[in-house]
């Protein structure tokens, strides 16, 4: 029996180490490039990935993990899982595929895409899968194949890795139908027998099946489907070593079954649950190996090696070499790819990091110390420890300041001064705002001119002067087009901003921003996370002179806009040797500090967006209250400390809500808006149940998509909210940010929306 251990990767950042993706989608939505191009360049990115883990020194490296968009939607389309309105044919070509991801102009008909929301508790997004009342499934695309086909071409035979069907569909949304979520199974399982199948047929020795929904609360029902699903999955490719992954934490409740599913293997994430290996160990039966995540695949603190290696030894000891298998926690998609690409980051800092690159070469490391012994290591494991030593005891990621405020807090600091109730009449009198009043969330296109001059001028190339002349022009233009439209309350567009949270981390102490560390988020948009060392806080003020330069512009009232302590933390990585909970509460201190500052200079509305509150939940609903806990609290902390005739406005997007809109309530925002257009207003059916107290914006335009919504289109969703909401509760704006469109998207659609507004509100006010 071979009793070498494997070092195996769970899945690779897509992007390539300059956003040669990036770059090739946008080539050819733009009309730039041929799908031909696409295609070959896609194809150049896959060899130099699998090329890439090969030089690592990887075992097991994965195929069918790369996407021109998303893994979810791929696997829709595999399953034939394409709503009628995108079916042109049983071929689901380049177009079809990016109408469901995108919308838009789509065979001479404007379509919308599919929903999109967060993968778990991550900052990417997926797809979210559209399925019919009694729908059938098909074998409908054999990309899976191919990209290992492909990969066999150039030598190296990998582990195709495929979103396992039960996590399919517990992701999935039904249309028209209160079905089960296992009542399609059997059918489903059915295309997965002949993908698995066919890979069987290719010459595929290992099949990655990722079942991460194994680590929710599932209803029995669904437990109980596992084990047959798994039994037919297995005899439908004899010869094929079947590895079941889970991560983002344990199976914990359902880790028996987990356990007796009659695969080879079983991936635990053992960075997020660390206690679940010696039920694991226990409870294993003799033919399952083990395939254990001992290094973090989602944050970039450099692993305790000696203390991985430990687990791992530990693991061996009880089940042998045979059946055990070295890997990150998860997929390194959510890593930046490689540290070497960056030239100029803090020197202290640097040695502290791995990237996904770097995190993989410690998988390698610690099975080639299972195989080889720990002296074949041992100058490696010094360093590494060494390293860790010289970041605990740097004085730099200890602040006595920010530690001595933090001790002084008081629960005080969390409440405004009066009541909701009390201070809208304040606001009112202050804002002198009409019924509906329209607004935007925040960003404005981020086009080619405005990333000129934030590059010339970090290059060198222009002045501060020059610089902040620039973006003067930039946010006049910006507050007359929105004076010019109509618009009620302004922002100055956040021209500044490269990133929401990338901006701030470069304005905080503890955090540096590394040049090209970037993440996908979704299709082609990638952000940079700052990475936070050490304690926080806000050394000056950070965007005060913007906000009150848009404001001196204008009579009507300009938003300060801010970045949330939550949605900072969630969209950071975040260090790793402290409660995330104490980090979020430096956060939110130090946001509290800009919002005085911002009502200190005049600005009446300021919004603290956090989008990421919902991403932040544990996966099992046990860990929810404590951390809904301390993240109400960090935006209370960063909220609570103005007046009441300052109006508190909070933006959450693309989040399911249902389940923690209690906690949004106790935000106590005056105002929140949120995610709906693309969703047609489904959300508001939680409103019905929980009467929101305070005042709504949800969204009337889906800005993720490259199409200007119809004055009656808005109309219609309007409609629908006051079904739900009061006229005195409901704004009126985008479901996001717009930096992502273009101009001559913006100002249409922006106009279509304060029409609509008007002319609902004239339909309500009328007597």
């Amino acid at each position: 029996m071979d009793t070498h251990v494997p070092a195996t990767s769970l899945g690779f950042p897509r992007m390539g180490p300059h956003r040669e993706l990036k770059r090739a989608l946008e080539g050819y939505w733009s009309g730039r490039d041929s799908a031909d191009e696409l295609e070959r360049g896609a194809s150049d990115l896959r060899r130099q990935r699998w090329n890439r883990q090969r030089d690592l020194g990887l075992d097991h490296i994965p195929s069918n993990d790369f996407s021109l968009y998303d893994h979810v939607l791929d696997t829709a389309v595999m399953v034939g899982a394409v709503p009628d309105r995108y079916r042109a044919s049983d071929d689901v070509d380049l177009a079809t595929y990016f109408a469901m991801a995108r919308g838009g102009d789509f065979r001479g008909n404007a379509v919308a895409p599919l929903e999109m929301t967060k993968w778990f508790d991550t900052n990417y997004h997926f797809i979210v899968p559209e399925l019919s009342a009694g729908q059938r499934f098909t074998y409908a695309d054999t990309k899976a194949v191919a990209e290992f086909r492909e990969a066999r071409r150039i030598g190296i035979t990998t582990r195709p890795v495929l979103l396992g069907p039960i996590s399919f569909l517990t992701l999935a949304k039904q249309r028209g139908s209160h079905a089960s979520v296992t009542a399609s199974l059997p059918d489903l399982v059915g295309v997965y027998e002949a993908v698995l199948a066919d890979l069987a047929r290719a010459g595929a020795q290992w099949v990655q099946i990722d079942e991460p929904a194994l680590c929710l609360d599932l209803d029995r029902e669904i437990v109980d489907a596992f084990l047959p699903t798994y039994e037919r999955l297995v005899h439908s490719a004899p010869g094929v070593e079947i590895l079941v992954a889970t991560y983002f934490s344990g199976p914990r409740a359902n880790l028996p079954t987990a356990l007796t599913l009659p695969v080879a293997a079983l991936h635990l994430d053992l960075v997020r649950e660390p206690h679940q290996l010696d039920p694991a160990l226990a409870g294993a039966p003799e033919s399952l190996a083990l395939s254990l995540g001992v290094v973090d695949g989602r944050n970039v603190w450099r692993a305790d090696l000696l203390s991985a290696l430990t687990r791992l030894e530990h693991a061996r000891d009880h089940i042998g070499s045979e059946r055990l298998l070295v890997a990150p926690s998860c997929s390194v998609l959510h890593m930046p790819l490689d540290l070497e690409l960056e030239v100029h980051l803090d020197p202290e800092v640097r040695p502290w990091l791995a990237f996904a690159e770097q995190r993989l070469e410690e998988v390698v490391l610690l099975a080639r110390a299972l195989n080889e012994g720990r002296a074949a290591v041992e100058d490696l494991l010094i360093a590494n420890a060494d390293i860790r030593a010289e970041r605990a005891r740097s004085p730099r990621t200890h602040d006595r300041a920010v530690r001595e405020r933090l001790a002084a807090d008081q629960p005080a600091l969390e409440a405004r001064a009066s009541v909701y109730s009390e201070r809208r009449p304040k606001q009112a009198k202050r804002l002198e705002l009409p019924l509906l009043p329209t607004t935007t969330i925040g960003s404005f296109p981020q086009t080619t001119e405005v990333r000129s001059l934030r590059s010339r001028y970090r290059l060198g190339e222009l002045d501060l002067p020059q610089y902040e002349t620039g973006m003067r022009a930039l946010i006049e233009t910006t507050v007359r087009l929105q004076e010019a439209v109509g618009l009620d309350v302004l922002v100055h567009g956040e021209f500044e901003r490269n990133d929401m949270v990338e901006y701030f981390g470069e304005h905080l102490s503890g955090v540096v921003v590394s040049e090209n560390g970037w993440v996908q988020s979704y299709g082609s948009r990638c952000v940079k996370p700052p990475l936070i060392y050490g304690d926080v806080s806000r050394p000056n003020p950070i965007t005060t002179g913007w906000t009150s330069f848009a404001q001196s512009l204008t009579e009507r009232p300009v938003k300060g806009m801010l970045t949330g302590p939550v949605t900072i933390l969630q969209w950071s990585l975040v260090r790793d040797d402290q409660p995330r909970e104490q980090t979020c509460r430096q956060i939110a201190f130090a946001i509290r500090d800009e919002v005085a500052d911002l009502e200190a200079a005049g600005i009446g509305v300021v919004q603290l967006d956090e989008p990421a509150l919902r991403e932040g939940l544990p996966l099992q609903r046990a860990d929810w209250p404590d951390y809904l806990r301390w993240a109400v609290s960090a935006f209370r902390v960063a909220s609570s400390g103005v007046a009441d005739e300052t109006q508190v406005h909070t933006h959450m997007c693309y989040a399911q809500v249902a389940d923690i809109i209690d906690s949004i309530a106790a935000f106590d925002a005056d105002v929140i808006s949120i995610e709906a257009s693309r969703s047609n207003m489904d959300l508001l059916d939680t409103f019905v149940e929980f009467r929101y107290p305070n005042a709504i914006g949800p969204g009337v335009w889906d800005i993720h998509s490259p199409r200007v919504p119809e004055v009656a289109e808005i109309v219609t969703l309007l409609d629908q909210a006051l079904a739900v909401l009061s006229p005195e509760q409901l704004w009126v704006n985008p479901d996001c940010g717009l930096k992502t469109r273009g101009w001559a998207e913006v100002e249409p659609a922006l106009r279509n929306l304060v029409d609509a507004a008007r002319i609902v509100r004239e339909r309500v006010t009328r007597p």
